[in-house]
């Protein structure tokens, strides 16, 4: 970790208003990561409502799809029709679901200090970060690796700079079974499966902030 990134950490860790909280900026347990997706009530990560989580726990070379955490959130407003066919949560799948921080609260304590994994991953921290920073006064200080970008940086070269980075096509292209999608569990154990491939073919890969 360079110097600028140790500074940061130690501001974010100084920022912490919940000590409660302080285990996330622990050093993480050895060859584990946490894959982890998230379905929401808009693409635009700066209104999106969070309804569901699922988080999927990578130990060396297994993937741990029997604790995966589940969790459905109740959004602040009604869900729009027009999104149900996508993420398939109605208002009634959702009227029981947590509220926000409290699921929010078990996923940290879930996921700890652990580098998270993902799929497009940017986007779900921005959605998680909007709901995490007011109320503990920092973004997830946990590493984050995307998974699109790792297979780019094995697949491109300077013949090929075109790399075609759709779920579909980086499954097929590593040999992986496809699962129904826009479910968060799912999209959490394929993001797993693409990392545990790719983490085969080259030997340990670099954990990204």
């Amino acid at each position: 970790m360079s110097l600028m990134a140790r500074f940061q950490r130690w501001r974010a860790q100084r920022a912490l208003r919940e000590t409660r909280f302080g285990f996330l900026f622990e050093a993480p347990p050895a060859d584990e990561w946490i894959s982890i997706d998230c379905e929401t009530s808009s693409l635009d990560p700066r209104e999106a409502e969070i309804l569901s989580i699922a988080a999927v726990p990578v130990r060396g070379n297994r993937i741990l799809s029997s604790q995966t955490l589940r969790l459905i959130l109740k959004p602040s407003r009604p869900i729009a029709a027009q999104s149900i066919p996508i993420h398939q949560l109605r208002q009634q799948d959702v009227a029981s679901g947590l509220p926000v921080q409290e699921a929010l609260g078990l996923l940290l304590h879930f996921i700890g200090s652990r580098p998270l994994i993902g799929y497009y991953l940017e986007f779900d921290l921005a959605v998680l970060n909007r709901q995490i920073k007011p109320w503990l006064g920092i973004k997830l200080p946990n590493p984050a690796i995307e998974v699109s970008g790792l297979y780019y940086d094995r697949k491109v070269t300077a013949y090929r700079p075109e790399v075609d980075l759709r779920l579909d096509s980086i499954l097929a292209n590593l040999n992986l079974p496809a699962l129904p999608r826009h479910d968060p569990a799912n999209d959490a154990l394929l993001a797993a499966m693409i990392f545990l491939k790719l983490k085969h073919q080259h030997g340990s890969l670099d954990q990204r902030n």
